[in-house]
C-alpha cells in the first residue's frame, strides 16, 4: 500500500478533509495492473485516481512523465489541473502538473515533449498525436500510470476505441504500466472493465443517497409538439431565484441558444446567466467557466459540454429541459448538483411537450430504481484501426505480427482476426484493390520485414488528420474588425450557405448580422434587437434508449396514472377509449382519414433514427403495393405516413424479408451511406480533412468522397471501406437493428385499428416539423389531377 507524504496528509487534515473508503482502497491497490473505480459524482473519484501517483511522486520524485490523465473534455482537463494543483502546492510537493489539448500553444507542446511534466493532463486526440512522433519511446519510457476519467463517456464512441489502441501502444513503450478507469455512471461494470483492459478489477464505492428529482410543475401545460421548453420559463426563473447556482441542460445546441435568448428576455431581475456549448469559441467557454468558478453566475444554459466532471460545488440545482432520452445521461447531469459526497443531488425535469411528460416520468422511475441503460458495444471499428496503423508508421517502422499482438491486447480489439488486421494493413499501405494504382494512397512499404512510410513527408499530413471526431463541417464565426475580430464560435457550413448579407442569427446568446464570408470564416457584427434566424450547430441528436422505451411501454399498461399530471393522464385515457395504447408484446398501427388524406400511424418505440428508417422502408412497400404514399414524419415513438389510399391489410408492409431487401436497395445509392462513407473514409485516412495546414471545406471533402464511393461501388464492391460503411450505417443513422428487435419481440402480432378520425396519440405527430416527402405514384396522381382541374377551368377538359 502506498502512503501519502506527511506534508500532504497534514494539508488534508488542515482542510478538515478525510479520505473516503474508496480513496483509501485506491491507495491500497496502487500496484494493481488495472482498476475501474465506480463512485458517485462528488465522491472525489478523480482525486482517488491520482492519490497513488501523489504518494509515489511525493516519496521519490523523479524527472520525466509519471502519470498521464486522459479526459474526454478539454475543459475538464483544465479544471482538474486547477483542482490538483491546490493540494500539491498546499503540501509543498515538487510535482509539475500541466495540460495538453488542442488549445495548448505550439511552443508549450514542443517544450512538453522535450521536458515532460510529472503529471500530464490530456485528451485522446492529443495522446494519439504524441504517440505518432519518433521521440514517443523517450517521452513515455518512465510512464507509471494512466488515469482515464469519465471512461463510460469515451466507451460510447470511437474516441474510446482510439484511446484503447493508444494505451496498448503505451504498454509496449512502458511495460508494467498501470491503468485506472474512473466513472460515476456505469450500467455494466464488467463490460466496461473488459474495455479498459482484460483482467481489470472493479471497485465500487458507496453510491450515496438517492437524488431529489421531480418534474417541474407549471401553470401552463406543455405544448402538444416541438421542443425548447419556452412555456416553462417563468417557473424556471423562479427556481433559479431560489437557488445559488443552477445548470439548465438542453439536448441540442440550437435549443440552448433559443432558450437562452428567451430566458434573458424574461429575466427582468437581471440575474447573471451564461451560456455554454461546444460550438462557442474557447474564449467564450472559458469566460463562463471562470465566472462559475468565482461564483458570479446564478445559472448557465448548457449542453453536453458540462455533462462531465467539472467541479462546481456551488451548483445546487440541475434543470433538464426536454426528455433526457437516456437514463445514464440524466444521472450524469443530475450529479452536477451538490457536487459533494453523500449529499443528495437536486434536479428538475421539464418536458418540452405533452409526450415528453410520459417519457420524463419513465426516466424518473428508472433513476429511482437505479436502472441505467446502455447499448452493448460492438467490436472495435476498423476505420479507427486503419488510422492507428498509419499513426504508428509515423513514429517509425514496425513489424506486422508485433503490431497485431499489440492491437489485440486492447479491449475493443481482442476478437480481431489476423485476416481482418491484414486487410486494414493492406488498406493503410495501398488503399485497397481498386485504389492501389494511385500514388496518393501508396503510403506504406515493406522493407527488411518491417512496414514504414513510403515518403517520410506524409507523416505531417497524417498527423494533421488524426482523430475520430467528425461531426458536421463548421465555419468559424468572428466579429468583423480590421485586425480580425473576436471569435464567437462556429456554425454549420450548410447554415452559412443560406445566409445573405444583412441576415441575423443567434450565437452565444447574441444576435449578430451576417456581413460576409472571408475564406472559411463567417464575419458578423452585433445587431441587438433584431428577430434572428436560428443557427444550426453540430452536436448529437439523441434517440430514446431501448431500455427507456421499454419502460415507457410498461408505464402505458397501467390502469390509471396518478403520478402524471391530469392533462396527460386524461390524454392517455382518451387514447385507450377511442383506440388502444401501445403494448410491449404487439405493434399497434392506426389507419384513419384526415383532411383529404389517408394516414397510417405506426407506434414502433424504436428511437428516432429507426422510426425514420421504418418510414422510408414502409413507404417503399406501400409504393410497391399501390397505396400511393405522399410523405411521413417521425418521433422517437411513432411514424406517421400519409397518402392517397387507406391501409386495410398491414401484414405485407412488415414482411421482414421484404423490408431487408428494400433496405439493401435503398442503402445502395442513399445519401446516408455516402455521408457515412465520408466519415469512415476521413477517420481511416482515405480522405484528408486538412492538407499542409489548410482545412478543406465540407463541400470539397464531400465531392471527393462521393466520387470515391461511386468508384468503389462500381469496381470494388467488397472494398474494406464499403464494408465498414455498411456496418456503421446499420448501427448509426439507420439503426435497422432496433426495427428487427421490435418485430422479433411482437412475433407477428401486428394490430391495425381502422378509425374514423385522428386519434389522441397520433394528433401531435401532425404538428411535428421535419416532414419527409415521398416521390412516387401518389405525387404523379396529384399532379395529373391538378392538371385536369386546370384544363377544365380553361375549358379544355
Amino acid at each position: 500500500m502506498s502512503a501519502l507524504p506527511p506534508s500532504l496528509s497534514d494539508w488534508f487534515a488542515a482542510q478538515g478533509w478525510q479520505l473516503h473508503p474508496h480513496q483509501q482502497a485506491m491507495l491500497a491497490r496502487a500496484a494493481a495492473r488495472s482498476t475501474l473505480l465506480i463512485a458517485p459524482t462528488g465522491g472525489g473519484k478523480t482525486l482517488a485516481g491520482f492519490l497513488p501517483s501523489l504518494a509515489e511522486l511525493g516519496a521519490a520524485p523523479k524527472a520525466g512523465l509519471h502519470t498521464l490523465y486522459i479526459s474526454p473534455l478539454k475543459a475538464l482537463a483544465a479544471d482538474i489541473r486547477r483542482n490538483l494543483r491546490r493540494p500539491v502546492e498546499g503540501a509543498g510537493l515538487a510535482i509539475r502538473i500541466e495540460d495538453r489539448t488542442g488549445d495548448t500553444t505550439y511552443t508549450q507542446r514542443r517544450r512538453q515533449r522535450a521536458d515532460p511534466p510529472h503529471i500530464l493532463l490530456t485528451t485522446p486526440e492529443s495522446l494519439a498525436l504524441l504517440l505518432s512522433y519518433e521521440d514517443a519511446p523517450r517521452v513515455f519510457a518512465g510512464l507509471q500510470r494512466v488515469v482515464v476519467d469519465e471512461i463510460h463517456a469515451l466507451a460510447e464512441s470511437k474516441r474510446g476505441d482510439q484511446l484503447m489502441l493508444a494505451l496498448a501502444r503505451l504498454e509496449a513503450l512502458a511495460p508494467g504500466l498501470r491503468r485506472v478507469g474512473l466513472s460515476a455512471t456505469v450500467e455494466d461494470p464488467p463490460a466496461l472493465a473488459r474495455f479498459l483492459a482484460p483482467g481489470t478489477e472493479v471497485l465500487e464505492a458507496d453510491p450515496g443517497p438517492d437524488p431529489d428529482i421531480r418534474m417541474l410543475l407549471t401553470e401552463a401545460a406543455p405544448p402538444w409538439a416541438g421542443g425548447g421548453g419556452r412555456y416553462a420559463i417563468p417557473a424556471i426563473l423562479d427556481a433559479v431565484r431560489r437557488h445559488r447556482t443552477t445548470l439548465i441542460f438542453h439536448n441540442t445546441r440550437a435549443q440552448a441558444e433559443i432558450f437562452f435568448r428567451d430566458l434573458w428576455l424574461a429575466n427582468t431581475d437581471d440575474l447573471p446567466i451564461g451560456i455554454h456549448h461546444g460550438s462557442l469559441s474557447r474564449e467564450a467557454r472559458e469566460r463562463v467557466e471562470q465566472a462559475m468558478t468565482e461564483g458570479r453566475l446564478r445559472a448557465v444554459v448548457c449542453t453536453g459540454t458540462l455533462d462531465l466532471g467539472i467541479d462546481w460545488g456551488d451548483v445546487d440545482l440541475v434543470i433538464q429541459v426536454g426528455a433526457p432520452k437516456n437514463v445514464k445521461r440524466l444521472v450524469q447531469r443530475i450529479g452536477r448538483a451538490n457536487h459533494r459526497y453523500n449529499a443528495p443531488s437536486k434536479a428538475l425535469l421539464v418536458p418540452a411537450n405533452r409526450w415528453e411528460v410520459v417519457e420524463c416520468h419513465a426516466a424518473l422511475q428508472a433513476v429511482r430504481a437505479r436502472a441505467l441503460d446502455g447499448e452493448p458495444r460492438g467490436p472495435g471499428p476498423r476505420d479507427v484501426l486503419c488510422q492507428h496503423i498509419l499513426a504508428t508508421a509515423c513514429a517509425g517502422p514496425f513489424e506486422a505480427a508485433a503490431l497485431y499482438d499489440e492491437v489485440t491486447s486492447a479491449g475493443p480489439y481482442t476478437g480481431l482476426s489476423r485476416a481482418e488486421f491484414d486487410a486494414c494493413l493492406d488498406f493503410a499501405a495501398t488503399g485497397g484493390y481498386a485504389l492501389r494504382a494511385y500514388d496518393r494512397w501508396q503510403r506504406l512499404m515493406l522493407r527488411d520485414g518491417r512496414w514504414q512510410l513510403r515518403d517520410p513527408r506524409a507523416a505531417a499530413v497524417i498527423r494533421q488528420n488524426l482523430g475520430t471526431i467528425i461531426g458536421t463541417e463548421t465555419l468559424k464565426v468572428r466579429l468583423r474588425g480590421r485586425m480580425g475580430g473576436a471569435p464567437l464560435g462556429e456554425v454549420e457550413e450548410g447554415f452559412a450557405a443560406t445566409l445573405t448579407q444583412g441576415d441575423t442569427f443567434l450565437i452565444g446568446g447574441e444576435v449578430v448580422r451576417y456581413e460576409g464570408l472571408n475564406e472559411l470564416t463567417v464575419e458578423v457584427t452585433r445587431q441587438p434587437g433584431r428577430e434572428p434566424k436560428v443557427a444550426v450547430f453540430g452536436g448529437t441528436k439523441f434517440a430514446t434508449s431501448t431500455q427507456l422505451s421499454d419502460r415507457i411501454l410498461d408505464l402505458l399498461q397501467q390502469d390509471r396514472w396518478p403520478d402524471l399530471p391530469d392533462h396527460t393522464a386524461r390524454w392517455l385515457a382518451l387514447q385507450r377509449e377511442v383506440s388502444a395504447l401501445p403494448r410491449p408484446d404487439r405493434l399497434l398501427c392506426e389507419s384513419f382519414p384526415h383532411e383529404g388524406r389517408e394516414h397510417l400511424c405506426i407506434y414502433g418505440f424504436a428511437g428516432r433514427n429507426a422510426q425514420q428508417t421504418l418510414g422510408l422502408l414502409v413507404t417503399k412497400r406501400m409504393e410497391e403495393t399501390g397505396l400511393a404514399p405522399l410523405g411521413f414524419v417521425c418521433t422517437d415513438y411513432a411514424t406517421l405516413i400519409w397518402g392517397l389510399e387507406p391501409v386495410l391489410d398491414i401484414g405485407p408492409l412488415f414482411d421482414i424479408a421484404a423490408l431487408r431487401a428494400g433496405l439493401e436497395t435503398w442503402l445502395a445509392g442513399n445519401a446516408v451511406m455516402k455521408r457515412t462513407f465520408r466519415d469512415v473514409a476521413i477517420i481511416a485516412g482515405l480522405i484528408e480533412r486538412q492538407h499542409q495546414g489548410r482545412r478543406k471545406s465540407g463541400r470539397q471533402a464531400t465531392f471527393s468522397s462521393d466520387i470515391l464511393y461511386d468508384t468503389l461501388r462500381r469496381f470494388d464492391p467488397d472494398h474494406l471501406m464499403l464494408q465498414i460503411t455498411r456496418d456503421a450505417a446499420m448501427r448509426g443513422m439507420v439503426d435497422f437493428g432496433r426495427i428487427e428487435e421490435r418485430l422479433a419481440a411482437v412475433a407477428g402480432r401486428i394490430e391495425l385499428r381502422r378509425l374514423r378520425s385522428v386519434t389522441p396519440l397520433a394528433a401531435p405527430l401532425l404538428l411535428e416539423p421535419g416532414r419527409i416527402p415521398v416521390q412516387g405514384a401518389g405525387r404523379e396522381r396529384l399532379a395529373e389531377a391538378a392538371a385536369a382541374r386546370l384544363m377544365a377551368a380553361a375549358g379544355l377538359g
